[in-house]
Order: C-alpha cells, then structure tokens, then sequence
C-alpha cells in the first residue's frame, strides 16, 4: 500500500546531495511498482472478423485492399480490457477502472482518451465492429456519470479537464448505422450533463456585438494550475523562468488547458509564436470548440427527437440557431472566407462581457479555421462551401500529403509541417458532403494524398504513426515534448474512413510519385 511503499522510499541510501543512484531506484520500482500497461490485459474484440462482410466495397485495388486489412487487423492490437487489479485497489492504480473493454490510440497512449475515441469509432464503423463502438460510447459516458464531463483520457490525473467534445458525433454516428433506440435512451440525459459543463462556469463567455446583441460562446479552461502530472518535469522546466507564485500557477493552467484543446502545443495558443510561456489559451474562444458546440447542439436535437423528447429537441434547436448566429458574427471573416479564433483579455472571468472588436480576430492561418465545414449546417450551402473551399485551396495549408495544422514551423507538434488525421478528416468529409462538385473534388485529392502518405509509411515502418509530415510523402511527423507514437487509433479510424467514402480504383497506383 501507499504508506509502505512511501516509508521504502524514505529509507532508501542517499548521497551527501540527496539524490538516490540509478541501481537503488530501479530495484525499488521493480519491488513496489506494477510495470507501465500492466494495468490493461490484451482483449480479443468479440465482434472482429479477419474480413468483415461488406467492408470498403469502393476499394478495387488488391495491394490497397491487402494494406487496408491490416489496419483493420489492428484493432486487436489495440485492444485492452481493464485488469482486475484496477477494478479490486481502484486507490492503487491512476487507471479508471471503466465497465467495459477499451481500444486504446497505441504506444506510451495506454489509456482511453476522449476526441481520440471519435475516429477510433469511425474506423471501428467501417469494420462493421459495431458493439466495441457502442462500448467505447459506454465507458466515455461512466465518466460523465462519474464526473460530470469526459475526462480528457480515463487516468485519475486527468479529473482536472476535458477534451474537443465529440461524444454526440459518436453516438450519432452510431445510431445512423445501427438504428439502436436503447444507445440513444441510454445517452440523452448524460449528453444534456456534459453540454452543461461546457456551458456554464468557467467555460461560458459572452461577447456583445457592434449592435449590442449578447452572443453565448465557449472556450477551453482546466481546473489546474499545477504542473500536469503526466508532464510535470517537462512543466516545471518550462516554468522555471517565472518567478512570481501566481505567474507560474496561470502558466501550468495554460498548459493544462491546451491539453484539453487537443493541441498541445501550438503557436495558436501563444501570444508569443517562439515562446512556449507565452502561451493563453483561456484567453481564446476557439472556432473549432464552438464548432464541436454547435454540432451537440444538432445532435441533441436530432437524438431527442428520435426517442420523442420534443421539449428537449425545441430547446436545443433554439440553442443551435443562437450558436450558428454566434459563429457567423464573431469568427466569421468575409475577406479571408474563414473563422477565426477570437482573442479575449488575460484573465478573463466569465462574469464579464466582452465588446467584439474586429482586430481581436486571430487573423493567423490554422486548419480549425475551416472545421465548421465538417457541420452540415455550415456545408449545404453550397456558395459558402466554394468561398472557404477557395481560400483553404490559396491559404498554403494543402501539401503534397494533407492538411498541415498551420504555416509556422514552431518545432511544436500542433504546428507546420505536421498533419494530423482528425483534421483532414473534418475538413475534407465537410468538402465531400457539401453540394459543389469542386469542393468533393479537392476533398478527394486530399485524402488521396493522405492515404498514399499512410500507406508508404506504413510500408516503410511496419506501423501506423500519430501524425504525418505533410511536405513529404511518405515520411511521419515530429517535434512536441515527446517522440512520436505508433499505434495508432485515429489515423487508423481516418484511413479506413477514407476508403470507405472514396474507395481506390483497381488502376489508381499507390506510391507518392502520384501526389496532390
């Protein structure tokens, strides 16, 4: 237990400065600790079939197809049930002890975690792996019944904040293609809990326009002013340079909340584009989250709906039409045909309200600028669609393989040249679903390029990787605070997508001579 553990490390030989030698460490975290996974058994998914009936029947291409069932093959490898350790000594383990078995993204990633889960679904879809889906979407709501919100990943250091909020888009997705009532009655009432918690509190921010109309928005904010736990050596290096208690303690919040945008880290959130501490991420309202928002709010509509809830689904379709209103006044740029996160004061409260100021626009270039593509809100009309289509064509992000995250090589993860899967994905199933001939057109070249990447990566590593180096076929990404990560859940999820919506034609070659 904790205490004899604690008193074993107490009486450990030290030297004259304190510090305890490699061998001495090593032997007692060999006799007190479980090794790093052991908290996860390897489990045989129930509903996996080496080639499921009716899966990617558009990809004609043989060596494509070949490729595309090993990445289908890889949800055994990634998938855990939780030990029973976990779930006997909960105290012992930062592993939550979720009811179900788990796919996790792969690598040092041992754990389930949350906007990951979305394209892990999306995958798990195209493999016709229909109840794994359904019992990822369980676990993620035990959370919310747990906590109110879905943790950023099930660990127990990570009850201090969230992640992009795509559990409606899980549960929509999964209904369209099973028709399943129970799974919508069974959500409904902890997706109403978990849009309360992104729209309330901290969380909540209004803006007032030029017309003096209040619009509602939301922003990323963790509870946590402290180095992460995960990170607190990299966190505790990267503060070193404050030396005011209270500085340093809005640092790490910072930190902490930009884990919780889901890009961490990037010159979106940085005052500063070469300075790491001049990050201020509770000081943006994102496009992207208020995007996701929105998207909930659809969906809710939809669901309740669905299994008769009409008082529900009206109040949410009031909501969504405020929200859309919202998006359109205070991230909407006409003259760059994108959105644009919206930059509020230091320290914000969300008591105050904020005047809208056109030059509080971020008028930098990032890939979320054209997310709310992704909603069809936003994709069915077809003139906008061609305006942003247009200015993402002329913006500089479109590489020979993907979408790169932004323009500025920071040498942070979340920034130029990488491209990660979830961001091709929105934007180009956003292009794919709109009515302009055009826009389908780019979004396929895209993922074709993206695909073609995957696959020469793949064929060069044996592996599936994290993210991409977009400027170069065939080649995985780099920078952030750790190396990268094979695996890998959601570029397998993106991948499968893919194929599923484009297929590959039996003729159409696979290798990067053939690029965007």
């Amino acid at each position: 237990n904790l205490s004899t553990t604690e008193d074993a490390f107490d009486k450990l030989p030290r030297s004259a400065n304190g510090s305890v030698s490699v061998k001495d460490f090593e032997e007692f975290i060999g006799k007190y600790f479980g090794g790093a996974g052991d908290d996860l058994i390897f489990h045989e998914p129930e509903d996996f079939a080496l080639e499921p009936e009716g899966f990617l029947p558009k990809v004609e291409n043989q060596e494509v197809r070949a490729w595309a069932l090993e990445v289908h093959a890889l949800w055994k490898n990634l998938s855990r049930k939780i030990s029973g350790s976990v779930k006997d000594q909960p105290e012992c383990h930062t592993l939550l002890p979720l009811p179900g078995p788990v796919i996790i993204p792969g690598s040092r990633f041992r754990e389930v975690y949350y906007w990951d889960s979305y394209w892990v679904i999306r995958g798990l879809l195209a493999s016709k792996m229909y109840t794994t889906a359904k019992t990822i979407v369980y676990n993620l709501i035990s959370l919310i019944d747990a906590y109110g919100y879905v943790l950023n990943g099930a660990r127990a250091y990570y009850t201090n904040r969230s992640q992009p909020p795509l559990l409606s888009s899980m549960i929509c997705d999964i209904f369209n293609q099973t028709g399943d009532m129970e799974l919508v009655r069974k959500c409904l009432p902890s997706l109403l809990r978990e849009y309360q918690f992104w729209n309330s509190g901290i969380h909540k921010v209004t803006i007032q326009d030029a017309q003096f109309g209040d619009y509602i928005l939301s922003r990323y904010y963790a509870m946590w002013d402290k180095p992460r736990s995960e990170s607190s050596v990299i966190d505790k290096e990267s503060a070193s340079k404050f030396l005011n208690a209270s500085e340093k303690a809005q640092f790490y919040r910072e930190l902490a909340t930009a884990a919780e945008s889901g890009w961490d880290f990037s010159t979106r959130w940085m005052r500063n584009s070469s300075d790491l501490t001049t990050l201020a991420t509770t000081s943006i309202l994102p496009v992207d989250l208020n995007a996701f928002i929105l998207k909930m709010e659809v969906d809710i509509t939809f669901l309740a709906k669905v299994i008769g809830e009409n008082n529900i689904a009206d109040s949410f379709l009031v909501a969504s039409q405020a929200r859309r209103k919202a998006i359109n006044s205070i991230f909407w740029n006409e003259k760059m045909g994108q959105w644009l996160d919206y930059w509020l004061g230091n320290n914000t409260t969300s008591k105050e309200v904020h005047s809208w100021e056109c030059s509080n626009q971020n008028l930098n270039i990032f890939a979320s600028n054209f997310v709310p593509l992704w909603l069809d809100v936003f994709n069915s009309d077809t003139a906008l669609v061609e305006k942003v289509s247009k200015s993402l064509k002329n913006s500089g992000l479109i590489c020979a393989a993907g979408i790169a995250t932004s323009l500025k090589n920071s040498g942070e993860q979340w920034d130029f040249p990488n491209g990660w899967a979830p961001l091709q994905h929105m934007i180009v199933e956003g292009m794919a679903r709109s009515g302009s001939e055009e826009a389908r057109s780019m979004a396929e070249d895209i993922a074709m390029g993206w695909i073609r990447s995957n696959y020469v990566v793949y064929k060069k590593t044996g592996a599936m990787h994290e993210k991409l180096d977009v400027e170069k076929c065939g080649e995985y990404g780099g920078g952030g605070e750790y190396k990268p990560q094979t695996g890998f859940g959601w570029s397998n999820g993106v991948v499968l997508a893919f194929l599923e919506e484009f297929g590959w034609p039996r003729d159409r070659k696979i290798d990067c001579e053939q690029g965007y």
